[in-house]
């Protein structure tokens, strides 16, 4: 449709939200979040305010999406998992390395995003803290369905699991390097392998 992808300068077009976006966050990652005004997003996106007020009402728009778009994805993920049909530890433990890996492969817009979500208006921060309750509670209702079928120990919290493996997760961007000795499956096996050593009864 007219108006609604914009060329690349190499003959591609992408979607103007979708080119937005990554010039946003390209932006966020060299300059910081709020030393970036709308303008040189615009200039650097190659459309108007206009276009960016029509997909997204507000800069802060664009830093929730910035992390939006890695939660519903890993919101998706762990649906996926949690119904699926096998035995809660298996389920457990795919859920757990799957965030790793999607956390990783994601890792510049999610230390863009908490680097910067201070800047979040109220609403936003409000919503986003939702979300990542909604994460959370679906996770540790696979910890407490495996307490309460005696496959997991029911002496440790589900709260205080949740916490420990998600304290890994977010610590992920201050020592995780592309060219490091692990690929981001090894991390995930490893990671997902001590919560279920410490879930064993």
């Amino acid at each position: 449709m007219a108006g609604t992808r914009v060329g690349n300068g190499n003959g591609s077009a992408k979607p103007v939200a979708q080119r937005l976006l990554a010039t946003a966050t390209r932006l966020f990652a060299e300059q910081g979040y709020d030393r970036t005004s709308v303008q040189e997003i615009v200039d650097a996106a190659g459309v108007t305010k206009g276009a960016l007020y029509h997909y997204f009402g507000s800069k802060d728009d664009l830093l929730h999406e910035v992390y939006g778009r890695v939660l519903r994805l890993q919101q998706e993920r762990l649906d996926h998992f949690a119904d699926a049909d096998a035995p809660v530890e298996q389920r457990l433990r795919d859920a757990a390395a799957d965030v790793v890996v999607t956390t990783i492969e994601n890792l510049d817009d999610t230390k863009i995003f908490f680097r910067s979500m201070h800047h979040l208006s109220p609403e936003k921060d409000k919503q986003v803290r939702a979300e990542r309750r909604r994460y959370h509670e679906r996770f540790r209702a696979l910890i407490e369905e495996g307490q309460r079928a005696g496959v997991f120990t029911a002496d440790i919290p589900a709260d205080l699991v949740v916490d420990y493996h998600f304290g890994s997760v977010h610590h992920l961007g201050t020592w995780y390097r592309e060219d490091g000795p692990l690929s981001p499956q090894r991390v995930a096996d490893h990671l997902a392998d001590l919560l279920l050593r410490a879930l064993r009864p």
